[in-house]
């Protein structure tokens, strides 16, 4: 599996394009804004974009999705129903962080705990990790012990819990059932910063440190 990172966005979003390195098919992931850029970056690589995937309904992870759907005329897959009170809001939410107006987005396959994602041969587990939002979701590749984790668990962070939906407590109970119990040298990516280990946030993260 080979990834690139393009943080957009004022809010500095990670959103990345994965792939499939034997058969070139593409997903991006959290494409929250800057569609120009994004598919400058498909270009550069080369890839066939089949799917967008998203983690969660918030508009930094979703400002584009509908266009870029549009354009390469593939399926938004993702994120869990719970979050489609947030989809339904985005206009509130551009509202709430004055920013410009995006396009509804509604996904073709909502996906629930459990479900199987596939990108070309790469295949990943979708555990959902409600907390930042009801409906979120990260997507674990165990093969490549990867995790694409948008805003569950940062380095030295977790993900804020003030905003609609939020709970800490139910994020802090995602992080330790359905993360702290994977092993400690599987990577993730999070939805903003630098990329970390479970194993460094389990010793060192000073959210999880009881």
């Amino acid at each position: 599996m080979n990834y690139h990172v393009t943080p957009v966005t004022v809010f500095s979003q990670n959103c990345s394009l994965i792939w499939c390195e034997h058969t070139g098919e593409a997903a991006l992931v959290d494409p929250g804004g800057e569609a120009h850029r994004l598919r400058q970056v498909v270009d550069k690589f080369g890839v066939t974009v089949k799917q967008i995937l998203l983690t969660h309904g918030h508009i930094d992870h979703v400002g584009v999705a509908a266009e870029l759907g549009q354009h390469y005329g593939m399926p938004i897959i993702g994120p869990h129903w719970a979050d489609k009170p947030l989809l339904d809001n985005l206009l509130g939410q551009c509202q709430v962080f004055d920013v410009g107006l995006i396009s509804a987005v509604l996904p073709d396959r909502w996906l629930v705990d459990g479900d199987i994602v596939k990108v070309g041969n790469e295949t990943f587990s979708v555990l959902h990790c409600p907390g930042h939002s009801p409906g979120h979701i990260v997507f674990w590749n165990k093969a490549r012990k990867f995790i694409l984790m948008g805003d569950v668990l940062f380095k030295g962070s977790v993900g804020r819990t003030d905003l609609p939906g939020g709970n800490m407590q139910i994020l802090m109970r995602s992080i330790q059932n359905q993360l702290m119990p994977l092993a400690d040298n599987i990577a993730f990516l999070p939805g903003h910063g630098p990329m970390s280990t479970l194993g460094h946030e389990r010793h060192t993260n000073p959210f999880l440190q009881y």
